[in-house]
């Protein structure tokens, strides 16, 4: 079951929240640190109440949260943009011990039709380089780079 997130799903958000920054702090621990998390639980209550961003659960039966999608309502600005709302995936994720059974890919279907139905222009999320699955999911996904971003160590 696909639902909006509340505060009874905080701790398995946090456990999964973990799961992820470990992946990150795998790929780049210049970057991330190992067994950190991207939000604390005070953060996540506050943007569970802002209007521009929106949590979604995965749920079994129950309730427990098994994967989550952040969602960020952005609008392009600016002289020579058009104005067009972007829903941005801040993060994806199905609990390890859940992968290759569907999840993923029914959350990112909810999000397409949540997006279509809000007239939404896309959809847009960061991978980082490295993360190999999650690359190969969005591609399955139809999702294609729109730029690269590049950087320098100094």
């Amino acid at each position: 079951m696909i639902k909006k997130a509340s505060e009874k799903h905080l701790a398995d958000i946090m456990k999964l929240l973990q799961e992820v920054g470990n992946i990150h702090a795998d790929l780049r621990n210049d970057l991330f640190i190992k067994d950190q998390t991207k939000y604390s639980k005070e953060e996540l209550i506050s943007l569970m109440n802002d209007n521009n961003y929106n949590i979604l659960v995965y749920t079994d039966d129950k309730d427990k949260v098994l994967g989550y999608a952040f969602l960020i309502i952005q609008e392009n600005k600016g002289n020579n943009l058009r104005p067009l709302k972007t829903l941005y995936i801040d993060d994806l994720c199905v609990s390890e011990e859940c992968r290759h059974q569907q999840i993923g890919s029914a959350l990112f279907a909810y999000i397409q039709k949540y997006a279509k139905d809000n007239g939404f222009y896309n959809i847009t999320l960061n991978v980082y380089e490295g993360n190999k699955e999650a690359y190969a999911f969005y591609l399955k996904k139809e999702m294609f780079k729109r730029k690269t971003m590049m950087e320098i160590i100094v």
